[in-house]
């Protein structure tokens, strides 16, 4: 059984990896699709909003797939979409076409991101926040092993090339894995169900998805993690047209023995923080407590982005600060899927985390606008305050009334027993 789950966890990361480029590679193509088409640069990251709106909001539509049919066909479904998607990519020569291939790509991905992080959450009962968090840091890290090769093939043989071949390699390494995947039978999970920290309290019954979205706790979290991912995924489609318009992006910096331009330097660096901080922060979560450790986070991200739109400026500081706020945002997916899991339960696990990931389209239809408001304004300094302002929010809501409601919910849903329905809190 042990080395079951571990194996299923390994498969998952895998996976997660293949598409990590769909999103954290995305930002490297902007420019030179611009150059090409002379499309609008906000035209242009419609489609990057297009990719996570549908990676987002059809997830709870397979998270239902997921809990009903097992794993291995949906991910088999999102392998195919994420590699048609790129391939797609690289022979558009209109935004129409482009915003079809964010689409397909959008599902594909959420199929795939979806279908992993809730079985994850199904294998490891007792381990959420470390099983999710090194399950989502597939998604985060992925990416930063590919960073110089994606540039270097922009560079040497064209955006389009790039996208070609590194969809197809990720779609045919997605649709391999996925015949591997399976769903944990009760019996394998009931013994290690007990083994849950004290510090992390678990619900005592199921919730099914249409009770999940009556109670407050939901809502509030959902409220939070739009908060959270609107920075974030600011900084992910944008982060090479900021270091382009602070004219930083090729200035060569120096740190740890290593010499690169500032933009390669900050994505490679942002790639390995962003997954880092997944486990890191959901094995913390485990032991003191999801709420504790939102706090935290949250509030070093909002401190992050206020420095960086003071200090970006300088090369070496855009690459230190950029890696502190991916490392400080990256753990709202570990975070907000575990915490849904215990309050919620594991049969509609996959589900219910799917609804809740939607949070992350939610934010993705701000990044668009970020781009209309650093052209108005004149700088990007009122979206790096808005992004700090609204981290900030964040932290203080995870102890002031995530914390306080979480624990209300836990005992009314004890009080009702395992049986009687949950009525709205």
């Amino acid at each position: 059984m042990n080395r079951t789950r571990w194996l299923q966890l390994v498969f998952g990361v895998i996976c997660m990896c293949m598409i990590a480029n769909m999103q954290y590679g995305w930002t490297f193509f902007v420019n030179p699709m611009q150059e090409r088409h002379g499309w609008d640069r906000a035209a242009i990251q419609v489609a990057f909003s297009i990719f996570i709106v549908t990676e987002t909001w059809l997830v709870p539509v397979e998270g239902w797939f997921v809990d009903k049919y097992g794993p291995r066909i949906v991910v088999l479904f999102g392998g195919v979409f994420c590699g048609l998607a790129w391939v797609l990519n690289s022979y558009a020569t209109s935004l129409t076409t482009l915003y079809i291939a964010a689409a397909l790509g959008g599902i594909g991905a959420g199929a795939v991101y979806g279908t992993c992080v809730g079985n994850s959450l199904k294998w490891f009962p007792d381990r959420r926040g470390l099983a999710a968090g090194i399950t989502a840091a597939g998604f985060g890290a992925g990416s930063a092993l590919t960073v110089i090769p994606i540039q270097n093939m922009i560079k040497n043989q064209g955006y389009e090339a790039a996208f070609f071949y590194f969809g197809l390699g990720q779609g045919i390494v997605i649709t391999v894995l996925a015949l591997f995947l399976m769903a944990p039978k009760k019996a394998q999970i009931a013994a290690v169900a007990a083994k849950v920290a004290a510090s992390v309290k678990q619900s005592v019954r199921e919730f099914t998805p249409k009770e999940m979205l009556t109670t407050p706790l939901f809502w509030v979290m959902y409220a939070m993690f739009v908060m959270m991912a609107a920075g974030g995924l600011m900084a992910t489609a944008q982060l090479g047209p900021i270091a382009k318009d602070f004219g930083i992006a090729d200035i060569p910096v120096s740190l740890i023995g290593i010499t690169l331009p500032a933009l390669t330097f900050a994505a490679a660096i942002d790639r390995v923080l962003n997954g880092l901080t997944r486990p890191f922060f959901g094995w913390v979560s485990d032991q003191i407590g999801r709420e504790n450790t939102m706090f935290v986070a949250f509030a070093i991200e909002g401190v992050g982005i206020y420095a960086l739109s003071v200090l970006g400026h300088n090369p070496v500081m855009f690459v230190i600060l950029t890696g502190l706020v991916f490392f400080a945002w990256g753990e709202i997916y570990s975070l907000f899927p575990a915490m849904c899991g215990d309050a919620f339960g594991s049969k509609f696990a996959t589900t219910n985390a799917g609804l809740l990931y939607t949070a992350k389209g939610t934010a993705a239809l701000i990044v668009p606008f970020t781009s209309i408001i650093t052209t108005m304004t004149g700088s990007w300094h009122a979206v790096f305050i808005t992004a700090a302002a609204l981290n900030i929010l964040a932290a203080v809501m995870a102890l002031a009334v995530l914390k306080p409601l979480a624990s209300s919910h836990g005992k009314r849903a004890r009080a009702q027993g395992a049986t009687k329905p949950v009525a709205a809190e």
